[in-house]
């Protein structure tokens, strides 16, 4: 019993910390444009079905809140949590258990499970896509192949850096384990897998057929991403940039450390290498290479961390396992769990949206949770005129004033800028002011760092 109670219950641990309060953090500009184009397709889309906004009643942009779009990263990442132990288990059910609680507590794969992107749906489909690979190669199975398959046509379907990550599990495992002579059914297998999953990736690139040119663009993608890739972006950052997230250091008078975490996964290296262990050096293999893929890319985010999570947890628990008295085993572990929860209830619960915060990147001020209040009273206030949004970047204001009439956005002022309510960029703020025929109070709005907003608000006569 307690072999199935102990993932359980940390699975539930994981669900917890990932679905508590998800309302708490202001929208980041990137979930919020993903989240507004999810509403129009629930709204207006041909597949609108979503089971986590069905069973919530909400079935319309306007319906549609923070807590419904990041339940679904929130429960896939729960899900990635007991993929990972599956994985782990051929190497021993205490570390496949403890490479499970350490992602599950992970200061990165909380935050960004509660985060509506698509980096944990792609994290949790690898993971699925391993665990078949791996039970197709122990059995022989056709059907764990074709699983695989349909796993890695969902990776592809979320992301169009999903080869990356295909190619550094592939290179991984071929240069670590023994030679196998590929036989006819492996290379059939293999085939009927790749097979599944371009038609899985084909079937949401096209709208399950409605889109075929969706197709083209799949393809046409890798164009504009290798160029960003390149540099440009304005995304730049050095090349130890994550590893530098994963050891000790103090941003405005904050501490961010994972360095006990980074060292036992360091340990766990040389095990792998010290004691043979394949899958431990199939999981240093491949967590190298996409370090270094990651690495090497002068375009940097950071919720690219947790594509480096897994890895670190599973060498980290084999570490653990090679310690010769299994109380000291508990003790090291309990210590790193410890500061991990830490870590993580600052990140995620006491400052989800500070810019000290790590991963808190080029994150939406609070200020941004007032506009939605000051549009409805100004709407109130005028039964004529649109509320102008006149800036050069204006996410994630669509989302909060999603369902709202007159509502307009201009990159750059109109001839007429009087409204019931005018919010514009710093920048563009003296071309609205000297357009604006009405008496206007003014205030200011913090959209994120570096960019103000300047609201207008018409003055009352008596």
């Amino acid at each position: 019993m307690l072999r199935y109670l102990a993932p359980a219950l940390l699975a539930f641990a994981a669900l917890w910390l990932r679905t508590s309060d998800l309302a708490r953090r202001p929208m980041h500009a990137d979930e919020a444009n993903q989240a507004v184009k999810f509403g129009e397709l629930v709204e207006h889309g041909r597949y609108a079905f979503d089971p986590v906004a069905w069973a919530r009643g909400q079935t319309t942009l306007a319906t549609l809140d923070e807590t419904t779009v990041r339940l679904v990263p929130a429960i896939v990442g729960t899900a990635g949590v007991l993929l990972l132990f599956a994985l782990a288990l051929p190497f021993g059910y205490w570390p496949a258990l403890a490479a499970a609680a350490l992602l599950a507590i992970a200061p990165a794969s909380v935050y960004y499970s509660r985060y509506f992107i698509q980096e944990t749906l792609l994290v949790t489909f690898a993971l699925a896509a391993f665990v078949c690979a791996g039970r197709w190669w122990r059995t022989g199975r056709l059907g764990w192949a074709l699983a695989a398959g349909a796993c890695a046509g969902l990776m592809q379907a979320t992301k169009a850096s999903a080869p990356v990550f295909l190619a550094c599990a592939a290179i991984a495992f071929f240069a670590v384990s023994r030679a196998r002579p590929v036989s006819a059914r492996i290379g059939r297998d293999a085939l009927l897998a790749l097979g599944t999953a371009l038609v899985v990736a084909a079937l949401f690139y096209s709208s399950f057929g409605a889109h075929f040119a969706g197709l083209r663009d799949a393809v046409a993608t890798y164009t504009h991403a290798s160029g960003r890739a390149a540099g440009g972006s304005g995304h730049e950052k050095p090349w130890w940039y994550y590893l530098s997230t994963f050891g000790w250091y103090r941003q405005g008078g904050l501490l961010w450390q994972q360095l006990g975490f980074s060292l036992l996964a360091g340990a766990g290296i040389v095990v792998a290498f010290a004691r043979r262990q394949t899958f431990l050096r199939v999981a240093a293999v491949y967590t190298a290479l996409v370090l270094v893929a990651l690495s090497l890319t002068p375009y940097k985010t950071p919720w690219h961390l947790v594509h480096l999570v897994p890895g670190f947890a599973v060498l980290a628990s084999g570490a653990l396992a090679a310690l010769p008295w299994r109380p000291l085993a508990v003790a090291v572990a309990a210590a790193i769990l410890a500061v991990q929860f830490t870590q993580t209830n600052l990140a995620v619960f006491r400052r989800p949206a500070d810019e000290r915060n790590p991963y808190a990147y080029v994150h939406s001020s609070p200020d941004v949770l007032k506009i939605r209040s000051l549009a409805e009273a100004a709407l109130a206030r005028s039964s004529a005129g649109a509320i102008r949004v006149v800036s050069e970047e204006y996410w994630p204001l669509p989302w909060y004033l999603r369902g709202l009439p007159r509502i307009g956005y201009w990159p750059a002022p109109p001839a007429d800028c009087d409204g019931p309510l005018v919010i514009a960029s710093a920048t563009q703020a003296e071309a609205v002011r000297a357009r604006l025929h009405g008496d206007y109070q003014e205030s200011y709005l913090g959209l994120r760092p570096g960019v103000l907003c300047v609201v207008f608000t018409p003055v009352s006569k008596p």
